[in-house]
């Protein structure tokens, strides 16, 4: 009887596990597994301590497009800076455009608040963790 009883804790924690509802998969964005720090004290990320502003990072360990990171005045979010709805291409970078992303293959336009816009796939959207001045974005 403890063994099953045991087998049955077991079970129980194993698929309770949660990934907090983050899902990130996409057909056309392959997973990097990266983790990337902005230090907003530095000019080139000081953007990003206003609300309502964005700055766009392309290092290599990113992936091949680069990252949004946009402040939404409760938080950060970070995005993937491929169209999410077209194949990895030439036209495929995101380009900035006030509080929107836009796709020059297609001239679909993304919101940086929530990653939606009218196509199927949303932004493909990062994990941000703020420590004092210390941005961390991960996957």
């Amino acid at each position: 009887m403890k063994k099953i009883i045991s087998l049955f804790l077991i079970s129980l924690l194993f698929f309770s596990c949660s990934d907090d509802g983050f899902n990130n998969n996409n057909p056309y964005i392959p997973n990097y597994n990266f983790s990337v720090t902005f230090n907003l004290s530095l000019p080139q990320y000081s953007n990003l301590t206003t609300p309502v502003n964005a700055v766009y990072y392309s290092g290599p360990e990113v992936g091949p497009k680069g990252i949004y990171v946009f402040n939404t005045g409760s938080g950060y979010n970070a995005f993937d800076a491929a169209c999410p709805n077209q194949p990895l291409s030439s036209c495929s970078t995101l380009t900035l455009d006030g509080i929107n992303v836009v796709c020059p293959c297609d001239d679909e336009e993304y919101s940086l608040f929530t990653g939606l816009g009218k196509s199927k796939y949303p932004l493909k959207q990062y994990r941000v963790e703020k420590s004092g001045n210390i941005l961390r974005i991960y996957n």
